[in-house]
């Protein structure tokens, strides 16, 4: 059974930087993505960013250019650093992984609140 444990979120003011850590209990070599979602009261799970095995990166229209992915392959883990925060970035906020043989995974989630 693999294991994401996400750290990093808290209450942070608009225009704040978190950054967000997801380590896996076992190899990520194995994964052909990780990435995060979020999910906001009220509101359905959406993609925020991913990053494939060769490290290609995918971006939601509303995090480009202010949140970045990035993964240690050595570490296990998958980061998202967050700046320029918004209100509306406000959620709980999954890591996710898909491994090749043991399918996909998620994390307990990390909460994170920007205030204005």
């Amino acid at each position: 059974q693999v294991q994401l444990v996400e750290s990093g979120g808290g209450l942070v003011q608009a225009g704040g930087s978190l950054r967000l850590s997801c380590a896996a209990s076992t190899s990520i070599f194995s994964t052909t993505a990780m990435g995060w979602y979020r999910q906001a009261p009220g509101k359905q799970r959406e993609l925020v960013a991913t990053v494939t095995s060769g490290g290609l990166t995918n971006y939601a229209d509303s995090v480009k250019g202010r949140f970045t992915i990035s993964k240690d392959s050595a570490k296990n883990t998958v980061d998202l650093q967050m700046n320029s925060l918004k209100p509306e970035d406000t959620a709980v906020y999954y890591c996710y992984a898909r491994f090749i043989f043991q399918g996909d995974y998620w994390g307990q989630g990390t909460q994170v609140t920007v205030s204005s």
